[in-house]
């Protein structure tokens, strides 16, 4: 993973998402989505937020750090607290302002030396480690509005941002449930959209996660239940994570249901 190309992929992926929100009316922002209480008005939103706060993280480390010591402990809180001043502004000012947000963040990250770590929620990250948390937004979220407006998107290998960094943060979901993670290894084998083979863990782990890279996506993103998803899981814990899996800090929420959903993404 190299900075250069995953801020690339970055900006694609956000272009893939201001396609399907650039043309909707004021009705269409206000369509409900998979996320309880959450309208398209309300993703664009969160995206609008984070993608601030990471360029934030870059150009101004100091006063990040600053801004995050102030954060309530409520996780929630502070979600719906930094949504507020763009849900204030009528659709076509929120698509104007997440625009902005997302060119600020996309330069600023590009700029950053590949030596030198950007400060962050949990702990200090890569540029491109951070991008590819960009990308993980963007993927859910983008699948939140595409589920709302009944649009099937197409994935290519850009996933492989997703897939790294899920495999790199694969305690999040013991942490969010507050259970000690184990001292054992995945080994994960991914098929991705060009059909190639990922790999990640030791060849010869006794916990495997094998299937399909857009339905790990998909489970570690918590967009899907694992009952629908292209996924097998190989022993104890393996199959104990494909049920607490996420790739994000922060309570891991109801998920979504078996068969919720009445058509597969791929």
């Amino acid at each position: 993973m190299t900075e250069t190309r995953v801020v690339q992929d970055l900006v694609v992926e956000g272009d893939e998402v201001d396609r399907m929100v650039s043309g909707l009316d004021a009705a269409e922002w206000a369509l409900p989505t998979p996320a309880p209480g959450w309208t398209i008005a309300h993703q664009v939103a969160h995206l609008s937020a984070t993608f601030r706060m990471a360029a934030l993280a870059v150009v101004d480390p100091e006063r990040f750090t600053a801004m995050t010591s102030q954060l309530s402990p409520n996780f929630n809180a502070n979600v719906t607290h930094a949504m507020a001043e763009f849900l204030a502004e009528p659709p076509d000012v929120l698509l104007s302002r997440w625009r902005a947000e997302r060119a600020r963040a996309e330069q600023a990250l590009a700029a950053v030396p590949p030596d030198r770590v950007v400060p962050w929620l949990v702990r200090p990250l890569p540029a491109a480690v951070l991008a590819s948390a960009g990308l993980m937004e963007l993927f859910g979220h983008g699948q939140d509005i595409a589920d709302a407006l009944g649009v099937r998107r197409e994935h290519t290998d850009r996933v492989g941002h997703l897939v790294a960094f899920a495999v790199r943060t694969w305690d999040f979901g013991y942490q969010a449930r507050d259970l000690p993670t184990p001292e054992v290894e995945l080994r994960f084998e991914l098929t991705a959209p060009s059909g190639t083979l990922w790999t990640f863990g030791p060849a010869d782990g006794e916990n495997r996660i094998t299937g399909a890279a857009v339905d790990f996506c998909l489970l570690v993103t918590r967009r899907r239940h694992r009952d629908d998803l292209d996924l097998t899981a190989t022993g104890v814990e393996a199959d104990r994570w494909l049920d607490i899996a996420q790739a994000y800090r922060g309570p891991a929420g109801p998920g979504r249901r078996p068969g919720q959903f009445a058509t597969p993404v791929r």
